[in-house]
């Protein structure tokens, strides 16, 4: 298990709130209401991206808080789980927001670099392999994984 609710203090808290915050922005004020003809991967990728610019830029604007939260893993989970419940909030749908923490890891890729040692980096176990990939190797050729 790379991060754990117990060292996380209140920051997870408030990265989930103001994910939700965002996400109810979008949403027009009513929980999950982007469903439907509304719903497309743009407002999402918008939704994920203003959560995970916060997320990360708490971690860059005071340095406690990256202190707070020891490893750069639980720094990508909680901005993740704070990505997760903005686009839970807004939609009310489960895949959307599984991807949303699979993005949200690429986009912490992308600002922080990588994440893990040895070869076993977080990117890698957490996102797209985990969200609608398919896997050859196991089983019937087109057998998708995910919800």
């Amino acid at each position: 298990q790379y991060a754990s609710a117990t060292y996380t203090d209140n920051i997870l808290v408030d990265f989930c709130y103001k994910g939700c915050e965002i996400g109810l922005d979008y949403a027009g004020g009513e929980m999950a209401s982007l469903k439907g003809d509304k719903l497309n991967m743009d407002i999402l990728e918008e939704i994920i991206r203003a959560e995970n610019d916060y997320a990360l830029t708490q971690y860059e604007a005071y340095p406690t808080v990256a202190e707070s939260h020891f490893g750069g893993s639980v720094r990508a989970c909680c901005a993740a789980a704070g990505c997760g419940s903005a686009v839970a909030c807004a939609t009310g749908l489960a895949q959307p927001t599984l991807s949303a923490w699979s993005l949200s890891q690429l986009g912490h890729y992308e600002r922080i670099d990588r994440l893990g040692f040895f070869g076993y980096d977080l990117q890698d176990q957490a996102t797209a392999n985990c969200s609608y990939s398919y896997q050859s190797d196991e089983g019937m050729p087109f057998e998708m994984r995910g919800v």
